[in-house]
């Protein structure tokens, strides 16, 4: 066989070789497209179901300068009215505000960034974050999208991914709380984990009835895709298993305040040795219908959880906590880089560390009061620990947090 044939020969036999190989890859590809794109289209199909329920149509849209929709829809079209209790319902008009012995004592306030243009919600509508594909493709799950799926409260032993820095009073029955919570950007690591600071009321046993009422701000990658501090809430009546979720991502919580937009960025926020911005937090239970009303901000109400969500937050909250929550994922097998409040330790103190401050209970009577026999507590103090104190200008306060991942945190 001469030279020339011999390259012939070898170039058809690679054709036919290179056929067999396309036709076997063309198959298989083939195969894998019939499946998939029925998982992936159902998928979709499911996410664009929600989308439709929970995104309500707007009467104005704001887009903020993070680039968040709000969505200004008519008050009785919100999520909540989506409930089978409250279908065909109005917003409640507001409660008698809790009494308070003592002048507030302001810091300077931050307040959500899409506002910042000057741009408001008309009256009759309320301010909702638009949620988009992206936001619940980033969770594992539609089932998990918008929920805390593991347990949140520090009680509970075996979420050992959930770490906290808390204070804390139990053994009264209590109808409400209130703090100024300091507003910071903790870096947060991992796109699974966050790191929030709120106020929790609560009451049932730290089993699967636990009833929870939580507000606060926090950073949250998987649920905002992005490190701004937001303002958010939570509620659960059954230890986070089935019932509740953040902000208006289910039917439960009726907004009526028209400037306010849940799962909003806060702004501006504290820097280290710089000006501090806090929020005010106040949740309480309204004596006369007996529903969980929310206030942000100093005097501005935003909405209430009715009292029918729950079991035994129908009574009375029987403790109250305050402070930092961080998820510790361990995914690089060592303890998590996140920070808690401003990423430094309670004892450097204001300015540096982070705070809460004018620490007060709703009593019986629809009475503030300051609180007695606060408890403290960390979970791993070598990674964010807690110091409290009391003065005559910030009544009782504490500092919190700390850096995750460092040489006293391995």
């Amino acid at each position: 066989m001469n030279t020339s044939s011999s390259i012939i020969f070898k170039f058809v036999a690679f054709l036919v070789i290179f056929s067999s190989f396309s036709t076997h890859v063309l198959s298989t590809l083939q195969a894998n497209q019939t499946f998939r794109p029925k998982e992936e289209l159902l998928k979709l199909k499911k996410i664009k179901g929600y989308l439709k329920k929970i995104n309500k149509r707007p009467v104005r849209t704001i887009k903020s300068p993070d680039g968040d929709l709000i969505d200004c829809v008519l008050s009785h079209l919100q999520p909540a009215f989506d409930h089978p209790q409250l279908k065909g319902m109005k917003p409640l008009e507001p409660p008698k505000r809790p009494k308070a012995n003592e002048s507030m004592n302001i810091m300077e306030e931050s307040l959500q960034l899409w506002t910042v243009s000057g741009e408001s919600c008309p009256e009759g509508t309320v301010p909702i974050r638009r949620t988009t594909e992206k936001d619940v493709l980033r969770s594992n799950s539609l089932r998990r999208f918008g929920r805390k799926i593991r347990r949140g409260v520090r009680h509970d032993t075996s979420s050992n991914d959930h770490e906290h820095a808390v204070a804390f009073v139990n053994g009264e029955q209590y109808y409400g709380a209130k703090a100024s919570i300091n507003v910071w950007t903790p870096r947060v690591t991992d796109q699974y984990e966050f790191s929030l600071s709120q106020l929790w009321v609560i009451s049932g046993s730290f089993g699967n009835d636990l009833n929870t009422i939580e507000a606060g701000w926090q950073v949250s990658p998987e649920l905002y895709g992005d490190n701004y501090p937001r303002f958010f809430t939570y509620w659960t009546t059954d230890a986070y298993q089935a019932t509740g979720c953040y902000n208006l991502l289910c039917s439960g919580f009726v907004q009526i305040n028209n400037r306010i937009a849940m799962g909003a960025a806060i702004s501006p926020r504290s820097s280290v040795n710089g000006r501090q911005f806090d929020i005010g937090i106040m949740i309480w239970k309204d004596p006369k219908h007996g529903h969980w009303w929310l206030e942000f901000g100093s005097g501005l109400l935003v909405g209430y959880w009715p009292d029918f969500l729950f079991s035994h937050l129908r009574g009375h909250a029987s403790m109250v906590q305050f402070g930092g929550e961080v998820v510790n994922s361990r995914s690089m097998g060592y303890h998590t880089s996140t920070q808690m409040g401003s990423g430094h330790f309670a004892d450097e103190g204001f300015g540096k560390a982070s705070y809460f401050r004018n620490l007060q209970v709703v009593d019986w009577d629809n009475n503030l009061i300051p609180l007695s026999n606060l408890h403290l507590l960390a979970d791993h103090p070598n990674c964010y620990d807690i110091r409290a104190g009391k003065n005559n200008v910030w009544g009782n306060y504490f500092y919190y947090g700390g850096p995750g991942r460092s040489s006293r945190c391995p």
